[in-house]
């Protein structure tokens, strides 16, 4: 289905018709910016800069979510039939797994295995961002259940007339969850770790919250990761120069590589969110003998800050747990921030301060026999993720007279 081809609906008020773009380029600024939760200063939905125009078009216009990579742009338009746009999904056509964070890899296995095939899918949501956020946008002044209805049918319909494996929206909220299974969808779920601000007015407001032999693990931890003649710096806005950005894409390409294999983002892809989003981009870098040797990227929202990519070309004791957790905890208590999604896993993150989070997917599987299996799977995958989540709240490291 290419770019401007109709996938046609019928609702009770109008005629609806999903329409597919094959790049975000597609969407005006006044479409995208109209949706909920895409731009800052939007007090009814909040803002998440990770769906906003600017982030989404670096990834695109850099060539790292192209049809090259895998990551052709099937994005969803719910259009009336006059042609206004009523929401949207961030969705692509992938002809892999990589960079998701949710893994489907042994469905896709299993599946080919048995004579099926599992590629291209559809895949919404943001490319190599494992962060809660609004997967069904809609428009500001529209009716949101309606809306949101209409984008979930819709996209089951495409992956049909496509001739798709299936689709999934990944790192969903909550909220929407019982949309997509009234579209069809399966439910699957799995787990974070973030911080959360309980209106503390300084980093040792929130060590205060916790059991005493905790906080003095941690006061130990921070002394010794800076202990080498480490300083840390925030760089933002205006501070974030070309020269920095090259400093923390020797960071990034270092760990990318010794990870993965072969980073997902390029060279481009910063300077474009430099240009784009500087306002909403927090590089944390720590410097030793007048240069940086670490650095972790951070995006701004209305209400959370969001860790994503970190790296270093000098290894020290406790330097990642520094520029990656305590100080974007210290970030977010000086900004007001509520929450601190710091990425995918990492149990590690319990003992200093953050706290399991259910996090939640949709899965609409085309053939019966592989939904049947899926199906079956998430049911006991959900009740293990589920048991876990109480088992890891039980060990926090917060003092018990501060439990709920």
């Amino acid at each position: 289905m290419d770019q401007g081809d109709d996938c046609e609906r019928q609702t009770a008020n109008a005629e609806l018709s999903i329409r597919i773009a094959a790049g975000i380029g597609a969407f005006t600024s006044a479409e995208w910016d109209n949706l909920g939760g895409t731009t800052r200063g939007d007090a009814e939905n909040g803002y998440n800069p990770l769906v906003s125009l600017a982030f989404l078009s670096a990834l695109e216009d850099s060539g790292c979510a192209v049809r090259r990579t895998g990551w052709q742009g099937h994005h969803l338009r719910l259009e009336t039939a006059r042609g206004k746009l009523l929401g949207a999904v961030p969705c692509y056509l992938k002809s892999h797994s990589q960079g998701e964070y949710v893994f489907d890899h042994g469905w896709s296995d299993a599946f080919e295995r048995a004579g099926g095939r599992y590629y291209p899918k559809l895949q919404c949501a943001v490319p190599f961002t494992p962060v809660t956020g609004p997967r069904l946008l809609v428009g500001k002044g529209e009716h949101s259940p309606t809306v949101k209805a209409g984008l979930a049918a819709g996209l089951k319909a495409v992956t049909d007339k496509l001739g798709v494996s299936s689709a999934h929206v990944t790192f969903a909220p909550e909220d929407d969850v019982q949309i997509f299974a009234a579209a069809g969808f399966l439910h699957r779920t799995d787990q974070q770790f973030h911080f959360f601000n309980e209106g503390f007015s300084s980093y040792d407001d929130f060590l205060a919250t916790l059991a005493s032999r905790k906080r003095k693990a941690i006061k130990k931890e921070r002394r010794e990761a800076l202990a080498n003649g480490i300083s840390i710096d925030w760089l933002t806005g205006k501070d974030l120069t070309e020269k920095a950005w090259d400093d923390f894409f020797a960071f990034y390409m270092d760990t990318g590589s010794r990870k993965w294999g072969r980073p997902y983002l390029n060279r481009d892809f910063f300077s474009l969110i430099g240009e784009r989003m500087a306002d909403d981009t927090l590089l944390v870098m720590a410097k030793r003998n007048g240069r940086y040797i670490a650095g972790a990227i951070n995006f701004i929202g209305s209400d959370a800050l969001y860790g994503r990519n970190w790296g270093c070309i000098e290894d020290h004791p406790f330097l990642h747990f520094e520029v990656c957790y305590h100080q974007a905890i210290d970030f977010a208590i000086s900004r007001k921030l509520k929450v601190v999604e710091a990425g995918a896993q990492g149990e590690h993150k319990l003992a200093r301060g953050y706290r399991p989070v259910t996090m939640h997917s949709a899965h609409y599987i085309a053939h019966p026999g592989l939904r049947n299996a899926v199906a079956d799977y998430l049911q006991r995958e959900r009740r293990e993720v589920e048991r876990m989540s109480e088992y890891l709240e039980q060990h926090t490291p917060f003092r018990k007279d501060m439990a709920e």
